[in-house]
């Protein structure tokens, strides 16, 4: 799929050389098409994606997209919106930005990399330039991971060489086999060039439900204590859930190099979700479809979701993730 763009801008450009076909062979035209677009870069970047291309972040429209779609988390907004602008506006990084993100399933961390993704590139995920790997789908089988070491060092390094400013998101952390994730540990350190390949300009994005029963622990201390979530900072959990990731055996973090020798950038907690919450995702979901907001339709699909503690009912145990699935039926 994503060849499919350069792949037209080579046929809009065959016309130039159609007349040169008959005494040569199809491959010496389409070669001198090649030629062509090398030779004219500009031409080939009007029909097709380039990497020099992406978007000149803007501060203030990427915390307008994350003021405006992401709700609850004050902590992630904060961290994302520095450490990405700091990290783009910086013209000689000494290291990838690397951000690892953490909590619970429906909190946002697919939606901020998304965020993050579209922000630098017009085609957001669909960019040529950004690589999604999702570890059940990539990586399903422990026993292959010499060979999905070899695999993902091979994938990141010719997708670097290609663009520097490559994105890399990796989902499901918490379902990595061990180990693998080390594989790419001389990418990410402070190197600036590895085998002929700089990486520094790269951005790699770890999403992970490990660590979410730690955040879960401090939202719940603070709520209990009558502290608003918005007094808890980064200082409260980042260290505890360094810590939490690294030990846990189910996690592809598990006794890491990444962590152990301080190559992840940011922790960013994922706070878990309260019901004031969820009626601003549904609110939002009405206005993307193009109906007015009902408040009573807003309010019914909210009481729909089930929350926890069981005796509480504090936190919803499944996020934004099925408000959109759970509003088709009052739509309908």
């Amino acid at each position: 799929m994503k060849l499919g763009r350069a792949a037209l801008a080579l046929l809009l450009l065959a016309p130039c050389v159609v007349r040169a076909v008959e005494p040569i062979s199809l491959g010496l035209a389409l070669a001198g098409v090649l030629t062509g677009y090398i030779s004219y870069p500009r031409l080939y970047c009007y029909f097709a994606e380039c990497c020099g291309q992406r978007r000149s972040l803007s501060r203030e429209a990427l915390q307008k997209d994350l003021d405006n779609r992401l709700f609850g988390q004050h902590l992630a907004k904060k961290v994302i919106l520095n450490a990405v602008t700091g990290f783009l506006s910086n013209p000689k990084p000494k290291k990838p930005l690397t951000l690892s993100l953490h909590g619970w399933t429906g909190t946002g961390k697919n939606f901020v990399s998304k965020i993050i993704a579209e922000n630098i590139y017009e085609g957001g995920l669909n960019s040529d330039y950004v690589h999604l790997f999702v570890a059940t789908l990539h990586f399903p089988h422990a026993s292959n991971v010499t060979l999905y070491k070899d695999q993902l060092q091979l994938w990141i390094r010719g997708n670097v060489s290609a663009c520097a400013r490559s994105i890399f998101i990796f989902d499901e952390m918490d379902k990595m086999p061990a180990g693998l994730i080390d594989a790419i540990k001389p990418f990410l350190d402070y190197y600036d060039v590895v085998d002929e390949v700089s990486y520094q300009r790269a951005i790699f994005i770890f999403l992970s439900n490990a660590g979410a029963e730690r955040i879960m622990d401090v939202a719940l201390d603070f709520w209990r204590s009558g502290r608003s979530r918005e007094d808890i900072r980064l200082k409260d959990m980042e260290q505890a859930l360094s810590v939490s990731v690294f030990n846990n055996r189910n996690s592809g973090f598990w006794h890491s190099s990444l962590i152990a020798r301080n190559l992840i950038d940011y922790f960013v907690p994922f706070l878990p979700l309260e019901y004031k919450h969820l009626k601003m995702c549904v609110r939002v979901e009405m206005e993307s479809r193009g109906y007015e907001v009902d408040e009573d339709i807003v309010t019914r699909v909210a009481d729909e979701m089930t929350f926890f503690p069981k005796e509480e009912r504090v936190f919803s145990d499944k996020g934004c993730k099925t408000v959109f699935t759970k509003l088709d039926y009052y739509l309908d």
